[in-house]
């Protein structure tokens, strides 16, 4: 890759991200709406997310000093997981929407902890830009996609290669993993601050069914995208694994 071809595809990505921000179609809700959760419960999500996006931006910037290609790398995921979860289909039961997330392809291809960033990120730019989710449930919102979907779509991805799966069956299950583990995640979430009487757990089987009818075909979509990117990828730049490989610096 020339110099000017490594200059020109964060430019793009940027890009990229500014046209769907202006062409995406609005929608009531991305993830936990504004307002849905109380004060306390939102706070608590806050605190409990921080840590990973802090341990993102830590190994982002050790992982750029490695290789001088990482960075266009975030760049290009960071606007694929923008606009992946930019789909919204509307679940107005339990004032939320359903839609693909597109980091189970961000963590097999930059890791979990950078994953966390960029869902943080992207959510933000959504809560401000398309009135999609809302900052007072940032921190839940993050952490629902960026943690509990990456690290489960990571470690699905790497233990079905442990026990030998192809890369192409592995993919598939980190996409559909992570959908799923995101809104397990977001209905447990919504569950705990909403119940009433401690009847936390009869509430998050209710809004998982609400879930349900869109979410599991959609997981399914979402494995197949995942497979299909992430084996798009290793052929065309099968140097991408190694930038995963790599690690972070002790």
């Amino acid at each position: 890759m020339t110099d000017m071809k490594k200059k020109q595809v964060p430019m793009m990505a940027a890009l990229f991200i500014a046209f769907m921000v202006a062409w995406a179609p609005k929608a009531a809700a991305m993830h936990i709406t504004e307002g849905i959760l109380p004060a306390s419960w939102a706070g608590i999500w806050f605190l409990v997310v921080a840590p990973f996006v802090f341990m993102g931006l830590r190994e982002l910037r050790i992982r750029s000093a490695r290789s001088i290609h990482f960075k266009p790398l975030i760049g290009l995921t960071g606007a694929a997981v923008f606009v992946i979860s930019c789909m919204p289909i509307p679940v107005p039961v339990v004032g939320a929407t359903a839609h693909p997330c597109g980091v189970g392809l961000a963590a097999i291809l930059v890791g979990p902890t950078i994953t966390a960033l960029i869902a943080s990120v992207a959510l933000t730019l959504q809560a401000l830009f398309l009135a999609h989710g809302g900052l007072s449930t940032l921190g839940a919102n993050t952490l629902s996609m960026g943690v509990i979907g990456g690290f489960s779509g990571y470690a699905v991805f790497h233990l079905g290669k442990r026990l030998g799966a192809g890369t192409w069956a592995s993919a598939f299950a980190a996409g559909l993993i992570a959908n799923w583990a995101t809104y397990s995640g977001t209905a447990l979430f919504m569950a705990l601050a909403l119940a009433r009487n401690g009847e936390w757990f009869s509430m998050f089987l209710a809004i998982m069914a609400a879930f349900a009818p869109t979410q599991i075909p959609l997981g399914v979509l979402e494995g197949f995208i995942t497979a299909g990117a992430y084996s798009f990828i290793m052929r065309r730049r099968p140097e991408v694994a190694d930038m995963d490989r790599m690690g972070v610096a002790t």
